[in-house]
């Protein structure tokens, strides 16, 4: 089996984009353009992932690190075209030995059976291109074909008029052999209209030398390229389209299938239903038969089988549901496990906390988990009672099977099985809010007055 090496190329500033960040680490759902286009180009199991940075080159460089700490960066000091940008990996493919597929930054949509078909045809051809057949060709590159053999590629500036009314485009999208795809480029020249040293001219080349060459086609949408905020937002749209309707074929409820929006790696399970207006941050598992009710936030969690969230519940980093656990309305839950079967119903914040299985904690509970320097545990075991607006003053525990007051401040560890009541006697004084307010009334006329 031939090995495989990406190279991405993440260079350009991005200047339409009016913006300090390069143009690779905007977001769409929640992840970098960078980090969707690694994630394509994944499926090859690439022996070897390069990216050419420029523009911002420590920060695409730290952002490719961190998705696969396996990439290596190399630097694009002049942006002189895309065939010198690819020149710029050849020291780091040193030694290497097999297909280069080479893919952009900032299209980030490429299906893997796009890069399979790739991987197919390179098996016959020296050169293989991706093209798709454009809606508007626009300045697009144009593919020149004589039945199966790609011909040449012709920049939109060098094109004549016959050849503008092609319709089958360049994505930009190539593979060849390593060595094969380092020789032509050292080929090629910038004796064009932009002066520049062009990755489409290698397919001339290897035309030219006898190599074969041709095109894999895809759908126009797989090939969208992002420039601007208008196009990251229409590329945000596309995703969101398509992960709603792949959600639903993988038997997930949608009630209101454009209100939902989706992180790049959300998991969710079949026969779960999902209520109108949730949003799904990064890094969140949902699985089977859950119900996630209007208007809530999840990022960084697990919801476990039959979990119930919301309406208007937010799951933060570190959440871990076990099944069959309810979170209802404006509950938040940060770094915190909940066993199965606990409810947190109300207007409640669960942080740095351990809830045991069975436990009901009551409307306006806090765990009070920072003292202002250093976060502190909460932990509460099985089957416990927490009346409502308890504060739990971290760290502290309490037990199996206990209870505490409503209105309770807990600061020391409730044993299992016991009561914990801490709140100030109750005093009444008859007739005194009557003279308080009459008080204050008089004091807010004499302010008026004076004002005027």
């Amino acid at each position: 089996m031939t090995e495989k090496a990406l190279v991405i190329l993440a260079a350009g500033k991005g200047t339409r984009m009016n913006s300090d960040l390069p143009k690779v680490l905007h977001p769409v759902a929640g992840a970098p353009l960078l980090v969707h286009a690694m994630k394509s180009g994944a499926m090859l199991e690439p022996a070897r992932t390069v990216i050419v940075t420029g523009h911002g080159a420590e920060a695409v460089a730290k952002a490719a690190s961190d998705w696969d700490e396996e990439a290596v960066s190399v630097l694009q000091e002049e942006q002189l075209g895309t065939a010198h940008a690819v020149a710029q990996a050849r020291p780091a493919l040193e030694g290497f030995e097999g297909d280069v597929f080479v893919l952009y930054g900032d299209t980030p949509f490429i299906r893997p059976e796009t890069l399979e078909a790739m991987a197919e045809a390179r098996l016959r051809h020296d050169v293989v291109v991706l093209g798709f057949e454009a809606a508007d060709p626009g300045r697009y590159g144009r593919l020149l074909m004589q039945g199966e053999v790609l011909e040449k590629i012709v920049e939109f500036k060098d094109a004549s008029e016959e050849e503008r009314a092609i319709t089958l485009c360049n994505s930009g999208v190539i593979a060849a052999d390593a060595k094969v795809l380092f020789d032509l480029i050292d080929a090629v020249g910038c004796e064009n209209a932009a002066g520049e040293y062009y990755l489409t001219d290698v397919v001339g080349l290897a035309r030219a030398r006898g190599l074969s060459a041709t095109a894999v086609a895809c759908p126009e949408e797989e090939t969208m390229g992002i420039n601007s905020r208008a196009e990251l937002a229409q590329a945000e749209a596309a995703f969101q389209t398509r992960a709603r309707a792949q959600a639903m074929e993988d038997g997930v409820t949608l009630t209101a299938p454009e209100t939902v929006f989706f992180a790049h790696d959300t998991v969710v399970g079949r026969d779960t239903v999902i209520e109108p207006n949730v949003v799904f941050g990064s890094d969140v598992t949902v699985e089977s038969e859950a119900h996630i009710r209007a208007f809530s936030h999840l990022e960084g969690c697990h919801v476990s089988r039959g979990g119930v969230i919301g309406p208007y519940a937010r799951l933060r980093p570190g959440a871990e549901l076990a099944e069959d656990v309810k979170v209802g309305n404006f509950v938040e839950i940060k770094a915190a496990r909940i066993d199965r079967g606990a409810k947190v119903n109300h207007l409640s914040y669960i942080g740095d906390a351990e809830i045991g299985e069975e436990t009901n904690v009551g409307a306006g509970t806090i765990t009070c988990n920072y003292d202002g320097v250093f976060k502190h545990q909460t932990r509460i075991g099985a089957r416990a009672f927490i009346g409502s607006n308890t504060m739990l003053v971290a760290p502290v525990s309490v037990g199996d099977d206990a209870m505490t007051g409503s209105g309770s401040v807990i600061t020391q560890d409730v044993e299992p099985g016991a009561l914990a009541l801490a709140r100030a006697k109750q005093v009444n004084k008859p007739g005194f809010a009557r003279k308080l307010f009459e008080m204050l009334k008089a004091r807010k006329a004499k302010a008026t007055k004076e004002a005027q």
